[in-house]
Order: structure tokens, then C-alpha cells, then sequence
């Protein structure tokens, strides 16, 4: 049998024998939030790419003689205050987010698992500021998809700034969770044209404000399972660079 590539999976004397020899261990954590993806996706899609990326990172690495990945169980709740209009929005705050982050990470350092790295996909600008901060105060790596020479990578969607439920988001989660998008309703959703960045450094705090009254922007309907499951393998492929480069800036003593 496969070794499991979830840390939760592990008994408490398999998780100490990665301490002591073997592969250097790396955890990672995915973060996201429960909010509104439009009226066709999940409202759990953003950890759902945060896991799948955990995922498909883990498994790239799984007979890696350096490095041996693991994915934590996932922070589901994110702040998530623009999508407060519409049913299903739950928002935590700041200082909560921070904590969390924070105290899992300090826990798992104080017995010797030294590499954590956050992955998030959620991009409230205050969740992404705390998870930056988290990262920092808790001395952990953390996959920033909104650095420009992280974001130039990705599709033409992500990079135009309309990427919130649209072909981006909605082709990732079609890749891993398919029978949770209402693919009916995603072919009808016209096309909305938003640059999300701009809107916010506008002053727009909320999805209404930006138009996106349906809770989405971008072309939902333009997406597809194999785009997702090229872009999942984008980001895999970064969160390995992201590993391989950790782990030798600090290898096992």
C-alpha cells in the first residue's frame, strides 16, 4: 500500500519516524474560505484548490528521495467580508486567522517539523495581509499566487484580475470536484469583465459594489475540466519549487 500523503492519516510513531530519517518532511496547509462562487459553483471552492494543490504537489513528490510532502488538515474559514451580501458568506476575523495559522504551525515546529509552507486561494486582501503576516511571524513558507512573478503564470483570467467563480476558479474545481459545479447554470452565465485589483484599490468593498451581483466575474462558461487540471498542474509544479527551495536553505542536520 501507497504511503498516505495526508499527516492526519499517520499514527504518532509514524509522524515522529519522519523526524528521524528519511526525507526531509514538509507540511503543508491550505487555507480558503466559504463564500459565494456565483450560482454554480461550491461555496468551499477556494480550499477546495488549496487541497488540490497540496494534493497534486504531494503526490509529484512521493518518491522524492529529499523530500517527502505532506498536506495538513485544511483552514476552511477565511476573511470573507465582500461576499457578505449573499447566503453562505462566513467570515472569521483577522486576528482569528492569524492565530490559527500561527498556533499550528508554532505546534508542529516545537517537534521538530521545521518546513511548513500555507497555500491559499483566496484573495481578500485582508486575508491575504494576514496570511503574510502569519507566514512571517511563524517563520513558515507561504505560496503567494498574488506576487506578479507568481500570477504571471497562470492563465490570462487570473491575470486580468476577473478570477473570482470564473473560468479560472470554476475550471480547477472541475478538475478535482466535478459534481459539485451545476454545470447547467455555469453554461449560461454570460461572460462580466471585472478587474478585481482595481476595483478594490478603487475603494469598492463589496461584491455589489463591483457589479458582481451574482456573486462572480470572469467566463465561467468558457471553463473546463482539462484547463484545470493543466493549471493545477502550474501550481503543483510551483509549490514544488517553493518545497525544494526551503528545505535546501535549511536541510536536515
Amino acid at each position: 500500500m501507497p504511503a498516505s500523503i495526508y499527516f492526519a492519516d499517520l499514527t504518532s510513531p509514524r509522524a515522529r519516524a519522519l523526524l528521524d530519517s528519511g526525507p526531509v518532511p514538509v507540511l503543508l496547509l491550505p487555507v480558503g474560505a466559504v463564500e459565494p462562487h456565483g450560482p454554480h459553483a461550491p461555496l468551499g471552492t477556494d480550499s477546495i484548490i488549496s487541497a488540490a494543490i497540496c494534493e497534486r504537489a504531494a503526490m509529484a513528490l512521493a518518491d522524492d528521495r529529499a523530500v517527502r510532502a505532506l498536506v495538513l488538515p485544511e483552514i476552511a474559514f477565511g476573511v470573507t467580508r465582500y461576499s457578505a451580501a449573499f447566503t453562505g458568506a462566513v467570515t472569521i476575523s483577522e486576528g482569528t486567522l492569524h492565530a490559527m495559522v500561527v498556533e499550528v504551525c508554532a505546534s508542529l515546529r516545537a517537534q521538530g517539523f521545521r518546513h511548513l509552507v500555507i497555500v491559499n486561494s483566496h484573495f481578500e486582501p485582508a486575508q491575504v495581509t494576514t496570511l503574510r503576516r502569519a507566514a512571517d511571524d511563524a517563520k513558515v513558507g507561504f505560496l503567494d499566487l498574488t506576487r506578479r512573478a507568481v500570477a504571471e503564470q497562470l492563465t490570462p483570467e487570473f491575470r486580468s484580475g476577473a478570477a473570482h467563480a470564473g473560468r479560472y476558479e470554476t475550471s480547477l474545481v472541475l478538475a478535482r470536484r466535478p459534481e459539485l459545479v451545476e454545470a447547467e447554470t455555469m453554461r449560461r452565465l454570460p461572460a462580466y469583465s471585472l478587474d478585481m485589483p482595481a476595483a478594490m484599490a478603487a475603494g469598492q468593498t463589496d461584491f455589489l459594489a463591483m457589479g458582481m451581483d451574482r456573486a462572480y466575474c470572469g467566463a465561467p462558461a468558457e471553463a473546463t475540466a482539462a484547463e484545470g487540471d493543466e493549471t493545477l498542474g502550474t501550481l503543483s509544479r510551483l509549490l514544488v519549487d517553493l518545497i525544494r527551495a526551503q528545505v535546501e536553505a535549511e536541510p536536515r542536520t
